[in-house]
């Protein structure tokens, strides 16, 4: 599986981006998604995860009520809509895709990753 994020960006505190992440392959619907974040000088922390039939999801504490993850398996692609940005929202976001039905924050269980995405908040 490969995975591509796109749609990070500069925006002001209070702003809103949509990131998506496309994934090759014919079982994208077969994998529980997560996305996850690096902040300069940080370790990789977990943001929100979806299973593979988007019934259930999980997010981080500090992103709860601001970002929604979803997926569409039709177009083997996961969403990110994040809103009431924070400058402490800036990082590099990561999708990750895991074989395995469970939905997890942990990184180490994830199998696949994507590139990034840069995301900057600016106060």
């Amino acid at each position: 599986v490969q995975l591509q994020a796109s749609g990070g960006g500069l925006v002001q505190a209070g702003g809103s981006l949509r990131l998506s992440c496309a994934a090759s392959g014919r079982t994208f619907s077969s994998y529980v998604m997560g996305w996850f974040r690096q902040a300069p000088g940080k370790e990789r922390e977990f943001v929100a995860a979806i299973s593979w039939s988007g019934i259930t999801t999980t997010y981080a504490d500090s992103v709860k009520g601001r970002f929604s993850v979803s997926r569409d398996n039709a177009k083997n692609t996961v969403y990110l809509q994040m809103n009431s940005l924070k400058p402490e929202d800036t990082a590099v976001y990561y999708c990750a895709a895991r074989m395995d039905l469970g939905v997890t924050t942990f990184a180490r269980l994830y199998d696949y990753w994507g590139q990034g995405t840069q995301v900057t908040v600016s106060s």
